[in-house]
């Protein structure tokens, strides 16, 4: 597949790293020779130097011979206008990251289409929603939804002390046939394991637990976690991401929010807005002012400024004090795998909207969505069953699947349901896979015709 990405910072360098390690052919197009050098010096791929929305550089780029167009700068206008011309031009997929909620409203005057687009991303709306998911489970470290919100993913990590630690996955089912659920991954240090039923769980494992909605607290419980009630949340940062957690968890009900900015009008602009919220202006890195704003008294603490080293000694000093959440807006790739053994309860990207948003479409048209999630080296296929493919030949413990592919849960026509061995998939069925990178090709190989 040929791909053009427009923008070059972390966001693009991010798409371009994964579409060159899928082995696409890729161009990144940006105004700015210095980022674009960052890129040459750690990707295999073609740079230009210019704006995305100069018909002549996009033809210098090939545009007219691409599959794909990704337009990710931070500014929305450049990456409209971007897919506006390569929908011109001819290119099939086109894909615009925007910060404005403008063209998702129902009532819009423009939408996606107008501009050609296929796929509209917002990067920061996706980690607002993935923080406050986090905020109301409070002892989970990830939490997705899938089958149209059928099903969580609930990432747990346990602690020396969890009732489960020692105890051989099949062992901890059968004490529990009230509840539904299924671990489905454990990271082990750097290593991801899809378990069997003999697994034996350890302390410190992140286990991942597919289960129902109104199972995912008693789950929880069994696995050593408490239901711990979030009334007093501390929000550091009065970014797009900040002010949409806020919003979001103040609207939930019964929490006490407090955010702190450090820029007056900002401030000034999101206390008029945010109205069940106490917005402060102050420094989020100062940590004088953080105590005497009580943050040893919060139940949770969201670090989302713009400085990721910031964020993430925000959030170790909450952990110091006692706070029982912590979650840090991070992006950078070193910062991640040592998040959370070095104590931050849960770490959120804005890039991995983007990526998540890529890798459906590098996928067949066959799979709905694909997942990632932070030091889980496997991804989450949602993936529809094509009429007359193997998967659909037989009960799963009869299909003999390779080592590394691991069928969760099925949704049929009628029911979903977490697979067993004696489930059937019937063509047209969703089922969800966990997959380890080397077997996706044939994770698709077995839904397809």
């Amino acid at each position: 597949m040929q791909t053009i990405v427009v923008g070059a910072g972390e966001v693009g360098f991010d798409v371009a790293h994964l579409l060159a390690l899928e082995q696409h052919d890729v161009t990144v197009i940006d105004v700015e020779n210095d980022v674009l050098q960052r890129v040459r010096n750690k990707l295999d791929v073609m740079t230009i130097q210019g704006n995305g929305t100069s018909a002549m550089v996009l033809e210098e780029a090939g545009i007219r011979d691409a599959d794909m167009l990704i337009a990710v700068t931070a500014i929305d206008e450049v990456n409209l206008i971007a897919c506006m011309m390569a929908d011109r031009l001819g290119v099939p997929t086109t894909v615009a990251r925007t910060r404005s909620d403008e063209l998702a409203r129902t009532h819009s005057v423009l939408e996606a289409e107008d501009f050609g687009i296929d796929v509209v991303i917002h990067p920061e709306e996706s980690a607002a929603a993935e923080v406050a998911r986090l905020i109301k489970r409070a002892g989970a470290t990830d939490l997705l939804t899938f089958c149209d919100g059928h099903l969580n993913l609930v990432g747990m990590r346990l602690d020396e002390d969890a009732p489960v630690v020692g105890k051989q996955l099949r062992d901890v089912v059968h004490e529990h046939p009230e509840l539904d659920f299924r671990v489905q991954a454990i990271v082990r240090g750097l290593h991801t394991v899809l378990p069997g039923g003999d697994e034996v769980l350890r302390a410190n494992d992140q286990v991942f637990v597919l289960t129902r909605p109104k199972y995912v607290t008693p789950v929880a419980r069994v696995m050593g976690k408490g239901n711990v009630s979030m009334k007093n949340v501390m929000i550091l940062g009065g970014t797009r991401v900040g002010a949409a957690v806020a919003d979001r968890l103040s609207s939930h009900g019964g929490m006490r929010i407090k955010l702190i900015e450090p820029d007056q009008a900002t401030a000034e602009r999101l206390a008029e807005r945010l109205n069940d919220v106490l917005v402060l202006q102050g420094d989020p890195t100062d940590m004088d002012l953080l105590v005497r704003e009580g943050l040893g008294e919060m139940d949770a603490c969201v670090a989302v400024t713009d400085d990721e080293e910031s964020n993430l000694v925000a959030c170790l000093m909450a952990k110091h004090l006692g706070v029982y959440k912590t979650v840090g807006l991070l992006s950078k790739v070193a910062y991640i795998p040592i998040s959370q053994a070095i104590g931050l309860d849960a770490a959120v990207s804005k890039k991995l909207a983007v990526s998540r948003e890529i890798r459906r479409y590098l996928r067949g048209k066959h799979v709905l969505s694909v997942a990632t999630v932070h030091g889980l080296d496997a991804e989450v296929l949602e993936i529809k069953a094509e009429p007359g493919s193997r998967a659909t030949k037989r009960a799963l413990r009869e299909l003999d699947l390779p080592r590394g592919i691991m069928i969760s849960a099925v949704e049929h026509t009628d029911k979903t349901e977490i697979a067993t061995g004696d489930t059937h998939i019937q063509a047209g069925d969703t089922a969800i896979v966990f997959v380890l990178p080397q077997n996706v090709t044939a994770a698709e190989k077995l839904f397809s015709a």
